[in-house]
């Protein structure tokens, strides 16, 4: 049924570790993984916020959300913050001195419940790729980190990050002829075998309580862009197998949650950040397993503990839309 309705963290990272994951060039080694120790808990809970398709320069209400998730964030005392891509709009960073940097980001996020540690899955390749791998960034900004595949272990949750966009065929037929940096993705089918063996790999390992799956790109969806068929073909076989909790993207400007008539994954976009309206819902294509639709701005929380997870969605006034719990 659709229904509308404080101090900063301690992260605990090995210089060698960030610059392998900054720089990471996808060969189908083992994933860079992230331990994040909280000085707030114990390990036996975590609370996040998630955002996605963000960066115009505090334009399209981007500084609204952003205030909004720092009045939430402080009541939360949340312990970190996702980013699902499209960080910086319309091309990405043009290098690591872009001032984009600051205008979307630095000058943007300013509460203090925000000066938490930022995972940020990567979207933009119309600029220069590798300049938000770059750990200069974090030297900018410490609380970035960005990668194109790795893990963030935190306790009871291991939430693992895809760079979907090179699984993605239009950008390759590329009727645009738009210009995309694909360096350390080339040739495409050897990094799409190396990322499915690792994921699998890494899922079967995990023995966290929850597992979390984070892309930018739709898996199931039934705004503007849809379903992304080849996320589906790619990576849902592997997530179903291995019991993977939630799948939570962006690419679609809204906030939604569908489940999977197979199984009790969820699915959750969170991809409000600034630009959103797209006034194209296509209700039909998942009919009894959407739950909830939103054509707006906004962002979700997620709070788990071992026995539960709370998910709640809230517009661009910071008002609760839509919340579930879970059990893992």
């Amino acid at each position: 049924m659709i229904n509308p309705r404080k101090s900063p963290d301690l992260i605990m990272i090995d210089v060698t570790q960030l610059r392998h994951l900054c720089f990471q060039i996808f060969v189908g080694s083992e994933l860079p993984r992230i331990e994040h120790y909280s000085s707030k808990r114990n390990g036996d809970s975590i609370t996040f916020l998630v955002v996605g398709d963000w960066g115009r320069g505090g334009y399209f209400n981007q500084s609204r959300v952003a205030s909004q998730m720092g009045r939430i964030g402080k009541e939360l005392d949340i312990d970190f913050v996702i980013s699902t891509g499209d960080n910086f709009y319309d091309n990405g960073l043009k290098g690591v001195d872009d001032p984009a940097f600051h205008t979307s980001f630095t000058k943007i996020y300013t509460a203090k419940s925000l000066q938490t540690p930022w995972y940020i899955g990567n979207h933009d390749y119309q600029g220069n790729a590798l300049a938000q791998l770059s750990p200069e960034l974090k030297k900018i900004d410490p609380r970035w980190n960005c990668g194109r595949n790795f893990i963030v272990g935190a306790g009871i949750v291991d939430i693992i990050f895809i760079d979907t966009n090179p699984l993605v065929n239009k950008y390759f037929d590329n009727p645009k002829k738009q210009k995309f940096d694909w360096r350390g993705i080339l040739p495409r089918e050897k990094y799409i075998s190396a990322l499915q063996k690792n994921l699998d790999m890494e899922l079967s390992k995990s023995k966290a309580p929850w597992k979390i799956v984070v892309g930018h790109h739709t898996m199931k969806s039934i705004g503007y862009h849809g379903d992304t068929l080849e996320i589906v073909d790619h990576l849902l076989p592997i997530l179903e197998a291995h019991k993977v909790d939630m799948y939570i993207n962006g690419h679609d400007h809204c906030l939604e949650h569908l489940s999977n008539k197979m199984g009790s994954m969820q699915f959750f976009t969170s991809g409000g950040g600034s630009k959103a309206w797209k006034n194209e819902i296509h209700y039909e294509m998942h009919k009894g397993s959407t739950h909830f639709y939103y054509d707006g701005q906004g962002f979700m929380s997620v709070k788990l503990s071992y026995e539960k997870a709370k998910i709640e969605f809230y517009d661009v006034y910071g008002k609760s839309l839509y919340y579930l719990k879970l059990k893992p």
